[in-house]
């Protein structure tokens, strides 16, 4: 007689895992071994249903699957689920070991093969997930719904096998005689990654000193040797066995301290202070004047970075910095805005190289920087890497600020002054946040902005391109105009803001005022979280937006109520 299955004897409650905006992530007790299992069989059967799985054909047995990993502590435990899926579908698995993702990426869009990473990024330890990549570069948008569908029909074979058959136990996790080991290191994904920078920056960072802070950055070991070999003397500080989040975008006052501590230590001046989050795709780059530091952004960081690789075309997400558009125009780099997420960027930049651009790049606010493009370098040449990078953008920057005789916050002073700050309320409803959303969102197609003056409403979409205009005393018009009014009983001007002049529905709620301040409201993609993008002409009024926005009552909260009662 056949026993119970695995469903029937379970001592948790499965919790199917989710894309968010970039790879799937979710809290380790909901990473079994079973669900991650699951999660790469599906991914790998819709890689192989598409064609996306190799991108020159050849036997099953004959593709080795490139793998790798961050520090964080469940992370072993997933890679050897991950190994096991892999092996299980057919494959080898070529396990590349503790490797930035960038790196892994680069190997295996060299080898024409699908790839996975394990990695959390830089969120906290008690958390994980998995980022595949298909043959041709990183998974989009369009694929999620058909990965989610694959990997439910393996996740009810699993569930419903018998549980003496299964190799998984009560607990979701692979009972001890099928715990996977892994494979030896392969060391030539390190190798690869290390020699693309070789060549093109070789010598450009000589006489430069480099602080670099290694904490628990998977690339602790190769971005230190990549600088090194671009010709900086780099000291590496502050190493830890324990996973440490760090946040790149909004690193906490306690970091910027111990990074000034370990900077007051040094007996010679410093160029910078360096570091990167988890996986190590995300950039830190801090100038140094004396022992005063300061954070060179992220999305000012890749403007920098597609200026001195020559580019002519670039794609960043709408919460980037406005002082994008003037500083990139006036140095003729075409500029498009898209949704957040390197999905959206990536889609950007395809755009751009079909209508015939030649050097097209992307970048994140958060500074992690895309090739789409090969480039040629006064060093040598430099190949498409598009997934979002750290060492490129680092090593730009400070052979930029060389180049030209100054320091990084010289660098800094040539932007418009824009100065940005973010902060999120967590726990926040996701129902309130959608509602929000979808308050502001115009039941007209293709519609990115609302733009209010000259005695008429405008709808646009992208590129500006209008799509709609009525007089400001039209029917038509009072639906945006009293969305108008009640952004600026929200963002009144009691509170300093100015009148609202356009607001933007691209990703979120972006609201731009007459004085040139922006206000920018998000929702997580997969998290209670709501977030301020706010940026303003001096650092403190932009601390000040952020503050407001996210206090018990606050800004946010103020919104989420009018628009409830609308």
């Amino acid at each position: 007689m056949m026993g119970p299955s695995l469903q029937e004897v379970l001592t948790f409650t499965p919790k199917p895992l989710q894309f968010g905006t970039s790879g799937v992530r979710a809290r380790v007790e909901e990473l079994t071994d079973l669900e991650v299992y699951c999660l790469t069989r599906g991914t790998l059967a819709y890689f192989e249903r598409i064609g996306k799985l190799a991108c020159v054909a050849k036997p099953k047995e004959a593709i080795a699957i490139p793998l790798a990993g961050d520090l964080r502590p469940s992370t072993l435990r997933l890679l050897a689920a991950t190994a096991k899926a892999i092996a299980d579908a057919g494959y080898q698995v070529d396990y590349g070991g503790f490797l930035p993702t960038p790196a892994l990426t680069y190997y295996a869009l060299a080898q024409g093969v699908a790839s996975f990473v394990v990695t959390g990024s830089h969120i906290p330890a008690d958390r994980n997930g998995q980022k595949a990549n298909r043959c041709d570069g990183e998974v989009r948008k369009s694929d999620e719904a058909g990965i989610l569908e694959a990997v439910e029909a393996f996740r009810r074979q699993e569930y419903a096998r018998p549980v003496e058959a299964s190799p998984f136990a009560p607990d979701g996790q692979f009972k001890p005689q099928f715990r996977p080991a892994l494979p030896k290191i392969n060391p030539a994904p390190a190798a690869r990654y290390r020699d693309r920078y070789r060549e093109a920056f070789a010598g450009s960072l000589e006489g430069l000193r480099v602080l670099f802070f290694e904490y628990s950055a998977v690339g602790r070991e190769l971005l230190p040797e990549i600088l090194t070999a671009a010709g900086a003397e780099v000291i590496c500080v502050g190493r830890c066995e324990e996973f440490i989040p760090l946040d790149t975008e909004a690193i906490s006052e306690a970091h910027l301290a111990l990074l000034g501590d370990w900077v007051k230590r040094q007996g010679a001046p410093l160029d910078a202070v360096v570091s990167t989050d988890g996986d190590s795709d995300r950039p830190l780059l801090l100038g140094v004047s004396g022992e005063e530091l300061t954070l060179f952004p992220g999305d000012l960081l890749g403007a920098v970075t597609a200026e001195y690789l020559g580019a002519d075309a670039a794609a960043v997400p709408i919460s980037a910095n406005p002082a994008l558009e003037e500083f990139l125009a006036a140095r003729g780099i075409a500029l498009r805005r898209t949704r957040i997420g390197s999905p959206y960027v990536i889609e950007a930049m395809q755009d751009w190289i079909q209508s015939g651009k030649q050097k097209v790049v992307a970048w994140e606010a958060n500074g992690g920087f895309l090739v789409g493009s090969d480039l040629l370098l006064e060093g040598g040449p430099l190949q498409a890497l598009p997934t979002r990078d750290a060492a490129l953008p680092i090593l730009s920057a400070l052979a930029a600020a060389k180049r030209r005789g100054t320091d990084l916050i010289g660098l800094l002073r040539e932007f418009p002054q824009s100065f940005g700050c973010s902060d999120l309320i967590d726990g926040f409803p996701q129902s309130l946040s959608r509602k929000i959303v979808s308050y502001f969102a115009p039941p007209e197609a293709g519609v990115e902005e609302v733009r209010f003056g000259d005695g008429a409403v405008a709808l646009l979409g992208g590129g500006a391109f209008e799509l709609a205009r009525w007089p400001a005393t039209s029917p038509q018009a009072e639906r945006w105009l009293a969305r108008k009014r009640l952004l600026e009983e929200v963002f009144s001007s009691r509170l300093g803001f100015a009148p609202l002049l356009a607001f933007n529905v691209l990703d979120g709620v972006r609201g731009y005022f007459a004085n040139g301040e922006v206000a920018h409201v998000r929702p997580s993609g997969n998290a209670p979280q709501l977030r301020i993008y706010a940026y303003a002409a001096t650092p403190a009024r932009a601390k000040e937006i952020a503050r407001l926005a996210v206090a018990q009552g606050g800004l946010l909260e103020q919104l989420a109520r009018k628009v409830s009662a609308a």
